[in-house]
């Protein structure tokens, strides 16, 4: 059996790590944005979104 090892260059791990960052960036805004908004508004993008998905909410 053979064993083949590969090294990530550096340019790889640059774009690795700009996507976590932008991932993260956007989570932890989701998080703060939903955590700030009211009941209502979220129940009505959920409401929304269900019927823009053609998902039947009731």
């Amino acid at each position: 059996m053979v064993a083949i090892t590969r090294s990530l260059s550096p340019a790889l791990v640059g774009e690795r790590l700009s996507a976590v960052l932008l991932a993260a960036t956007l989570g932890v805004g989701l998080l703060f944005v939903s955590g700030f908004a009211s009941v209502v508004a979220l129940h009505n993008a959920a409401h929304d979104w269900r019927h823009s998905a053609n998902f039947p909410c009731h």
